[in-house]
């Protein structure tokens, strides 16, 4: 098990100094953040300043080297428009993003297993076929279009929900099921999949036969052993969540990490960008180490695997 252990994190260290890298090349080789961040007019005299002071002006081998050890220190660089720790520009926006993201990804949850199990429990009825359509239809609308479908009807046609801001409780529904419609999509289909497998197993036709109440099976029995598939995609979905909550905190002018992320990126900010992409990363990460600790803990078979091949 510590064998395990040591090579998840190994591969996390690996995954993270990727990352980096990829983070700091493509950044510096998609254009001089001076020429953006200045004004047109900017005489020479003031690019060269704003280079030697944020050290543009050296090597690309030289700013690498200098940008992972300060990374390793736990320091991120400063932000080119305020001059504070980009760190700190990043965390004031992670409180919004997370009750954004938190909210989501329970909506998520809930109705997708709900309607998950409704669909299993009624094969091939309309109900299923419903459902399904449903699904197909939640996940194929792009997240942008859904958030302004819903504000054109929500907020402008009817006037029941605010379209922007994070005032109140009620600014964060739309936000939420924008984000969440598509991951709730395709958590009904891998629950339902996985339901109908499970119902057909003998255990299943024994605890009815014990006269069980139904929700008793479904609950106790048939669901535990749906969710161990299920999982898996939905480690996959957090990633989805962050991706979507930077095109929903745009449409929606909600104050998070995603509208950040747009911010810093049309000015050039490149330590903000940094920092939100290896916040990003990390949390993928985490996650995935996450599902991988879940999966030992739904199905004791994988924990009893990885121990004997450990001691192996």
């Amino acid at each position: 098990m510590i064998t395990l252990i040591a090579g998840k994190l190994l591969r996390t260290f690996v995954a993270l100094f990727i990352v980096v890298t990829l983070t700091f090349c493509i950044l510096r080789s998609s254009g001089d953040p001076a020429l953006t961040f200045l004004p047109p007019d900017a005489t020479p005299q003031m690019v060269d300043e704003f280079r030697s002071k944020w050290g543009l002006n050296r090597s690309l081998g030289r700013q690498y080297l200098t940008y992972v050890g300060t990374v390793a220190q736990g320091h991120f660089g400063y932000s080119f428009v305020d001059g504070r720790p980009a760190m700190e520009v990043v965390a004031e926006r992670i409180p919004k993003t997370m009750i954004l993201l938190g909210s989501s990804f329970i909506f998520m949850i809930i109705l997708g297993v709900w309607l998950g199990i409704l669909s299993s429990l009624n094969h091939n009825t309309w109900i299923d076929r419903a459902i399904m359509a449903i699904s197909v239809i939640g996940y194929s609308i792009p997240n942008f279009f859904l958030g302004i479908i819903l504000i054109l009807f929500l907020s402008m046609q009817f006037k029941l929900l605010p379209s922007t801001g994070s005032h109140s409780w009620w600014h964060l529904i739309m936000p939420v099921l924008t984000i969440g419609t598509s991951g709730a999509a395709v958590i009904t289909r891998f629950v339902r999949v996985a339901m109908l497998d499970v119902l057909k197993q003998p255990y299943i036709r024994t605890s009815r036969a014990r006269g069980l109440s139904e929700a008793t099976v479904i609950l106790r029995h048939a669901l535990p052993n749906a969710a161990i598939p299920t999982v898996t995609v939905v480690g996959f979905l957090l990633g989805s969540l962050v991706a979507g909550a930077v095109v929903t905190e745009a449409v929606f002018a909600w104050p998070g990490i995603g509208r950040l992320t747009v911010t810093a990126v049309s000015t050039r900010d490149l330590a903000v960008v940094q920092t939100i992409v290896l916040l990003i990363a990390s949390t993928m990460i985490c996650a995935n180490l996450l599902v991988d600790f879940l999966y030992g803990w739904l199905d004791p078979r994988i924990r009893g695997t990885s121990g004997s091949r450990s001691k192996q």
